[in-house]
């Protein structure tokens, strides 16, 4: 497919002036595969998504083609009014304003905490290093690990690794956290202290997906829980509704393995 020129879209209409993402129609294969099936998708400002389903049912893809991770093939992508093309300066400038957080940290061993937090300001926001390391040590403060900053990641918990990625993503002073099954690789007794990160930045207005199975945080955190199985989003409600009242067949069987 030829790649089209990037462009920046008008401003939306007064009732649309708050829309930060939106997807239309967007497909995306692996060889064969078809792995998103006409995706249409928008996010407000200050919106918490939580997004749930089987293994291979395309939630981690689709996180990664908002930035840009994953190209999708078929349809469009807008962030921040800016489409998702080819366009590798549209790319780079919709990745610094879109934070995420791994399953598996992502953190640069041979680097201290620090060094690991003021890479990407430095080099991306053009921040000098002192202001770099102020705004590290204001996020390490923020995810209550100050004093591991001379550490290396093998020296940190898991728990502690994952909320090192969480202040790193926070330095880049992104308007949109991706969290993709945050806590999957975690002990159970590490699982509350990155769930109680996440919850203060909900707390604090941030725009999130999260790709997660703890329900509980969905029915705390979420503005929106939508459920996605072979590809498609087939079913999104408000936390009340879902749990309580899921239209989808597929929903409540996922729903009735998932809490009982």
């Amino acid at each position: 497919m030829s790649a089209l020129q990037s462009r920046t879209l008008e401003p939306a209409a007064d009732n649309r002036a708050e829309l930060v993402i939106r997807m239309v129609g967007v497909q995306k294969w692996y060889g064969d595969f078809q792995v998103l099936r006409d995706i249409d998708l928008e996010v407000q400002r200050s919106e918490r998504i939580v997004i749930c389903g089987p293994s291979g049912s395309g939630k981690s893809t689709l996180l990664r083609c908002i930035n840009r991770l994953e190209e999708h093939q078929q349809g469009q992508i807008v962030v921040n009014r800016a489409e998702l093309t080819a366009d590798m300066r549209r790319i780079d400038a919709v990745r610094r304003d879109v934070g995420m957080v791994f399953q598996h940290f992502n953190l640069f061993p041979h680097l201290t905490i620090l060094e690991n937090c003021t890479l990407a300001p430095v080099w991306s926001r053009k921040y000098t290093p002192k202001e770099a390391k102020e705004v590290a040590m204001s996020y390490l403060e923020r995810v209550r690990i100050p004093e591991q900053a001379n550490k290396y990641p093998s020296q940190l918990s898991g728990g502690q690794q994952q909320r090192v990625a969480i202040a790193r993503a926070l330095c880049m002073g992104p308007k949109v956290m991706l969290f993709d099954e945050p806590t999957s690789a975690l002990d159970p007794e590490m699982v509350k202290e990155v769930l109680d990160t996440m919850v203060s930045l909900a707390d604090d207005g941030m725009t999130m997906l999260s790709v997660t199975h703890e329900m509980n945080f969905a029915r705390q955190v979420a503005n929106r829980v939508i459920f996605m199985d072979q590809g498609t989003i087939v079913e999104q409600a408000e936390p009340k509704e879902f749990f309580g009242n899921p239209k989808h067949e597929r929903t409540k069987l996922f729903l009735s393995q998932l809490l009982h």
